[in-house]
């Protein structure tokens, strides 16, 4: 194997791992932390505020609702739209001096608390009141201990940034016009029916093209080994190095290596470390790409010359002209898509990428045997959920969660996802899945295929097909799980990996075929030249 192949695929491998899981936008927030009593035991939920001003339809915020006040309306068309005026005084910590007749009132942090300051508005006759804040960021309004939450008024946090705005309209005499609402995000999103189908998709095209080459490699070994001495088999055996075996310490060092890499993420999150890991995504997806076009080329008769002529290139060493005129289109690809991967249509180019990436590893990297594939998982099993649940006691929030979303980074997320637009979604945002929740299970499902081809297998005797199905039901739980939990997000692997590798296992057990499995990782094959070819 071509050393940057090597070397690229091994950077892949690592970029791939730091990120099994599945997230979703948070649209309720739940938090056990924030005190509650009768009158305020709200859900946290995000509201819309679009705005009019003369007359003209002008720029909606997002706000977040209180732990005190009435439900807002779900629908934009059951929303009244609210005339908003400014607090006297601006902190509404004092009844306001200006009688109000149903309009919002817009008033600032400080001073005191959120419940007085929506009891001080209510009694003044405001209908809404809309607390701006003191930074950027949304802050969660909850009750002191002993407070009046006799409230009848909606009370929404907004960010600084849309609060100066509205006062620089309303200090210019514009006259400014709201509607407060609270839309539910619907129960399935055909999003995740298409990620969920994109996710099967790439394992079934990685293991079919990984089986495929596994077969010509067996193939051509019972070829030499036909008529030829121990010594000869043993030399042809040893030359072949098309793959990179994954051995039981590596898989065991996953934990370590993927933490670490995680933990680095998480502490060195900005934007200029967000542009390290898209210039690696975009080496790692090139490669990929090409690899891809050259192997799917090659299959036509018009390639074959040029897949199998050879070229010497400085530097590069031996290659052949048809991934000569590939890479150039791969590299171009890839730095498109890095240049306008803000825009709201790169999330094609990411996945075109990252399906290109995962399928490459898949046909490089391979799981020998059962025995390997089990400790990979289970490693990745438990460190998916120490990362997402165990570690906001260590780090006082998700490090899973916040590298994925990629926080104070300035982007909408890390390379490292396939995502799809929530398409019927009134928030918009992406249903999204890690990389490592593909590619790490597609490892072992790769190899069930490989163990079917090698044994001659048919498809409902084999181990491939209830591999896949057992994988395709963990990742719809999973969805169930997202969407069951208000949009919280959840480690894939917590409901793949036991549906994956109790099918496999309980399956070997059943067939009396588990020894094999584990530790050989192919079936006997007594004939193996002549049942190879008639597999064919």
């Amino acid at each position: 194997m071509k050393f940057w192949t090597l070397f690229s695929s091994l950077i892949c491998f690592l970029i791939l791992l730091i990120l099994p899981q599945v997230y979703g936008g948070d649209i309720v927030h739940e938090d056990d932390k924030a005190p509650k009593q009768p009158g305020c035991d709200n859900s946290f939920v995000l509201v819309k505020v679009p705005t009019w001003v003369d007359g003209f339809e002008d720029v909606e915020y997002v706000g977040v609702g209180a732990r005190f006040g009435p439900t807002l309306e779900s629908k934009e068309k059951h929303a009244n739209r609210t005339k908003l005026t400014l607090a006297d005084p601006p902190d509404c910590c004092s009844p306001p001096r200006n009688k109000l007749t149903g309009e919002a009132i817009l008033v600032y942090r400080g001073n005191c608390s959120f419940t007085t300051k929506a009891n001080n508005a209510e009694d003044a006759g405001a209908s809404a009141i809309l607390i701006v804040n003191n930074s950027t960021e949304l802050f969660k309004m909850v009750c002191e201990t002993d407070a009046d939450t006799d409230i009848r008024i909606p009370a929404i946090m907004l960010p600084n940034d849309a609060g100066a705005t509205l006062e620089n309209l309303l200090y210019n005499d514009s006259s400014v016009y709201l509607q407060l609402y609270s839309p539910k995000r619907p129960a399935v999103d055909v999003a995740e029916v298409f990620l969920w189908l994109m996710a099967l998709g790439t394992i079934l095209c990685a293991s079919y093209w990984s089986a495929w080459n596994a077969r010509e490699a067996a193939i051509e070994r019972d070829k030499l080994s036909k008529d030829a001495s121990d010594e000869m088999v043993a030399a042809s055996g040893t030359g072949y190095s098309g793959f990179v075996d994954i051995s039981t310490g590596s898989a065991l060092l996953f934990v370590v290596i993927a933490s670490g890499f995680l933990v680095m993420l998480y502490k060195l999150m900005s934007v200029w470390f967000i542009d390290v890991l898209v210039v690696l995504f975009c080496i790692g997806g090139a490669e990929g790409l090409q690899t891809c076009l050259v192997a799917f080329l090659s299959s036509f008769k018009w390639f074959e010359h040029a897949a199998v002529t050879i070229v010497k290139v400085p530097f590069f060493g031996a290659i052949s002209c048809l991934a000569m005129a590939v890479s150039p289109l791969c590299i171009i690809f890839a730095v498109v898509w890095a240049v306008f991967r803000r825009e709201a249509y790169a999330w094609i180019g990411q996945d075109i990428l990252g399906i290109a990436l995962i399928l490459t590893v898949l046909q490089i990297v391979r799981v020998p045997n059962l025995k390997v594939g089990t400790v990979l998982l289970s490693c990745a099993f438990l460190y998916d959920i120490f990362w997402v649940f165990v570690s906001k006691y260590l780090f006082h929030e998700s490090v899973m969660i916040v590298v994925a979303r990629g926080d104070n980074s300035g982007e909408d997320g890390i390379p490292m996802l396939l995502k799809i637009p929530r398409m019927f979604d009134p928030w918009g945002g992406y249903s999204v899945i890690g990389f490592g929740d593909i590619l790490l299970p597609g490892l072992v499902i790769a190899f069930s295929l490989r163990y079917d081809w090698l044994g001659n297998k048919k498809i409902r005797a084999g181990y491939f097909l209830w591999a896949i199905c057992a994988y395709g039901f963990g990742l719809l739980i999973t969805y169930v799980a997202l969407n069951l939990m208000d949009g919280h997000g959840q480690p894939a692997l917590l409901y793949i990996v036991p549906f994956t590798l109790g099918t496999l296992l309980t399956l070997g057990k059943k067939r009396r075929d588990l020894k094999n499995l584990w530790s050989r990782g192919e079936p006997d094959r007594p004939c193996t030249h002549v049942r190879l070819h008639s597999s064919q």
